[in-house]
């Protein structure tokens, strides 16, 4: 494929979240497929919502990281790239932002899921909807995706960096041996049978930050399992949190590396839940900060990005 002087469309794309109380029933009824939620359900996830700030942050931030992305990308002073935001269960879906980067007339897409890990089960979600867009608008502009980025050098250290940043709160006496606690969001037990490459694509990344903490202690666990009679993938970080105890640990350091920016699995799942859980066993539980929008993000899309264009242009 060659570079058309046309824009190259670069589609961000995220799961999404309420963007205000009133819509976490809408957004969960989307999320669960069109099937109802239980009115207990709903207020419970809708406490959560209103424990964090009373909506999803995720939509602004990746917004945010479209913006600044888009400035980086077209520093050489040429409007040769647009960057997009579209979801997957909220407002604005991927199929209304296929719609409007359309009025551009690109050159090309590009596909980026807004997740470092490949999944058929969740980043492959989102490839679907991108062909489903296409399909119902009748558009046959050419797309590639960017694949795994699980291990790419700028990510690791943005989140090595964002580690030992949040290790610096701890007491100097016991900052050497504060364990790291590395957490994904879990997928149906299912994906193993599927040989999906999901956690694999999370033990890439834990192997490689943890290449840079020396002889620290860490830990894996999934979290935030979904609400369902089948199993779903293990440990949980509840149960690590016991066996972090138990090896006489006192304080632990969670680093979420499954996820890029906050939403409700950071700031209550682990900020608000497990941490209350963890002064119960009378321990200290601190969480490093997200990447968000932060350079050490912008700059792993940029070259992501251009790796991708270059291939592109090699393989045509």
């Amino acid at each position: 494929m060659s570079i058309s002087r046309r824009p190259i469309s670069v589609l961000l794309m995220a799961m999404g979240g309420p963007d205000c109380l009133e819509n976490v029933e809408p957004f969960l009824r989307d999320v669960r497929g069109g099937r109802p939620t239980s009115p207990e359900l709903v207020e419970e996830i809708r406490e959560r919502y209103r424990a964090t700030g009373g909506r999803s942050p995720a939509v602004g931030i990746t917004q945010e990281v479209a913006k600044k992305l888009e400035q980086r990308l077209n520093t050489s002073g040429e409007s040769l790239y647009r960057v997009y935001v579209g979801l997957r269960h909220w407002h604005p879906f991927i199929k209304e932002t296929y719609a409007e980067l359309l009025n551009e007339s690109p050159g090309e897409i590009i596909g980026v899921c807004m997740a470092p890990q490949q999944s058929s089960l969740s980043t492959g979600a989102y490839r679907k909807k991108v062909e489903e867009a296409r399909v119902e608008l009748g558009d046959r502009t050419g797309v590639t995706y960017v694949g795994s980025w699980n291990r790419h050098p700028r990510l690791i250290e943005g989140i090595v960096d964002n580690i030992r940043k949040r290790l610096l709160t701890f007491p100097v006496d016991v900052r050497a041996s504060v364990p790291v606690l590395f957490t994904a969001h879990s997928l149906p037990e299912r994906i193993v049978a599927m040989k999906d490459p999901y956690p694999d694509e999370v033990k890439g990344t834990v192997e490689a930050v943890t290449e840079f903490l020396g002889a620290r202690p860490t830990y894996f666990a999934y979290q935030s399992q979904g609400r369902s009679s089948e199993p779903w993938l293990g440990p949980t970080v509840e149960g690590m949190l016991d066996t972090i105890q138990q090896g006489g640990h006192r304080s632990v350091l969670v680093a979420p590396i499954g996820f890029i920016c906050d939403h409700v699995e950071t700031l209550y799942d682990i900020d608000i839940e497990l941490r209350q859980l963890a002064v119960n066993k009378g321990m200290r539980l601190e969480r490093i900060a997200m990447l968000n929008d932060s350079p050490a993000l912008i700059e792993t899309l940029r070259d992501i990005l251009a790796a991708h264009v270059s291939s592109s242009c090699i393989q045509s």
